[in-house]
Formats: structure tokens, sequence, C-alpha cells
């Protein structure tokens, strides 16, 4: 049954990804995401669930669809579900990588409703999971991931989102000795990257928005990493609609027990752009071939899936370990 239900949700990427896919490259960052919007909506339908969006598009006068609150699904097991239907809208408009569909989903009542706000966060692999914190300074996580994977200082290399608020970060990051991969967007490949071996990246730092927070740590709570975060208000307002919200530790560290309160959480995502942690839609004559990860944390199983959809016949996907 749990298998089925990771398939079920696969095919539910796979149609966002498809879907955007057709947009790569062409400038239209609305017209993608509205794609990757439809598609998953209209996959969910086929799926034998009582699902309720906790992390989506918006409030529902914000969003027509995969907003938060949205019942979706025929009916079935009630669940939790987060999802960014391409996360990097930027990035497929410009043909750039690390473009992905994305969901998570855990037992009803275990996903943080997390506000539209920012996050400080940090993520690192199973490696190091125990020896960083969010209140250490960059320089000191720096130091315990290099210790605790046996590498000097100056092999390690920290993943930040390229923004002007972190040239404080980006500067203390270059004094210790460590290299840096900036990204335009895309934060939550960014924090489960540094879980995968073979994207040369080890260690997630810095403010993006909260609810890819809730996304990334369910991956990471699959994998074995660590990830933990601190709001960032950008208003009184903000985070007087938190407290009414009920969300957990307003002002205090947010562990992965208060973001994703389960150890039955799943994590699935759909490479939409090529990139380090999965290769992009690739459409030929006949069909298409997409590439996924999928994270059980209740299996403890990490899979990465090739499907090929061929026109006229059944499709079908090749699991790679």
């Amino acid at each position: 049954m749990r298998s089925t239900r990771i398939v079920e949700m696969l095919e539910v990427t796979e149609a966002a990804a498809l879907a955007a896919g057709r947009w790569m490259g062409k400038g239209d960052k609305h017209a993608a995401d509205n794609a990757a919007v439809e598609a998953m909506r209209a996959a969910f339908n086929h799926v034998d669930i009582s699902g309720r969006i906790v992390i989506g598009e918006g409030e529902r006068d914000e969003a027509p669809m995969l907003y938060i609150g949205e019942e979706v699904g025929r009916g079935g097991e009630e669940i939790d579900i987060a999802v960014d239907p391409l996360e990097g809208t930027n990035l497929t408009a410009h043909g750039q990588p690390n473009s992905l569909a994305v969901l998570a989903f855990g037992p009803k009542g275990t996903l943080l409703h997390a506000p539209d706000t920012y996050m400080n966060k940090i993520a690192v692999g199973p490696a190091a999971a125990d020896v960083v914190h969010i209140d250490a300074s960059p320089t000191e996580n720096v130091r315990a991931v290099a210790k605790a994977l046996g590498r000097e200082v100056e092999d390690i290399v920290v993943c930040v989102l390229d923004r002007e608020r972190h040239a404080d970060l980006i500067a203390e990051i270059r004094r210790a000795g460590a290299r840096i991969r900036l990204i335009s967007d895309g934060d939550v490949f960014g924090a489960v990257a540094t879980a995968i071996e073979g994207t040369g990246i080890h260690l997630y730092l810095g403010i993006g928005a909260a609810p890819e927070g809730v996304l990334a740590c369910a991956a990471m709570k699959c994998i074995g990493g660590c990830f933990m975060g601190r709001f960032a208000w950008r208003s009184p307002e903000e985070r007087a609609r938190a407290v009414e919200m009920g969300t957990c530790n307003i002002d205090g560290v947010l562990d992965m027990d208060c973001l994703v309160n389960t150890d039955e959480a799943a994590f699935i995502a759909t490479g939409v752009t090529d990139g380090e942690l999965l290769r992009g839609v690739k459409y030929f004559g006949q069909g298409a071939r997409t590439h996924s990860i999928a994270m059980d944390n209740k299996t403890g199983t990490v899979r990465f899936i090739e499907t090929v959809f061929r026109t006229g016949t059944e499709r079908f996907w090749v699991r790679m370990d």
C-alpha cells in the first residue's frame, strides 16, 4: 500500500514537470508555473486520498487551485500535502538548471502550515547532521561540517541564495575559507542537495521562503539529514498572523519535529530542467522521459526513478537505486 501511494504521488509531480517543461527557455515564468499548477491539480483527481493542501500556491483568494486548505483527491487516506508545482519558475523560463516539481506528504496534522514569510535555514546531510546549529555562526558551522566529513574547510561548498541580504553571510563564509555555490532560485534543491552524494554541495545556509522550508525539511527527515530554521519576520503583521494560525516556535528554533511532526513523511521531486540532483524532462517524437527522486521516511528508502512515456502505449518506469 505504501509503495502504491508513492507511485501515485510520483505521477502527480511527473504531470507537473511534463507540463512545465514545455515552457523551458521560452521566457514566460507565469505560463510555466500555470501549466505546472493545472497539471498537478488535475493529477490529484486520480489519487485515492483525502488530501489537504497545507503548503501551496497561497491563500484561497490568491490562487484558483492548490491553495492552502484546498481538499484534493477522490477520497481515502487523510493526509497533509505540501506542494511547489514549479520550484524555480525563473529557472524554467530561462532554461537554467535545477527547476523541480515538488511535493511532500504525511498523515493528517503533521506538516506545519508555515506562514508566508521568510525563514533563516540551515541544512546538511546525514554525516554532519549532529554537528550544526542554526544559532551557530557560519564559520562554526562550516568548520564543524568539514570535521564531520573528514575534509579541509577549503573543500567544503556552501549553497546560498544569491540575494543582497546575504552579503555578510557570503563574506563570512569566504573568510572561513569555504567555497560558495550561489543559486538564483530554488532553495529546496539547495537544501536537499547537501544530502545527495555527487551534487558537490555540503551545507546550505541563508534566508528563503518559509513554506519551502517545510518541503526541504520533509526531504531531510526522510534521508537522515538535518534541517533547522527560524522565522525572519518582515513585519509585525506577519508575526501576528502566524500567532493566530497557531504556528509552533514563533520566535524560537524550528526543529524538524516542529516542521514535520511524523516519521511517515515522504518527499517526491521530478526534474523540469537538468541539474546536479535530477535530469530535466526530455521530449522525443513519440513521448517523453522524466527523472525523479522519491524518499520515504517510513521505509527508509531513497529511489531515483526514470519514467518513459510513449504515445499510445502504457507507460513504464525503471527504478535505479
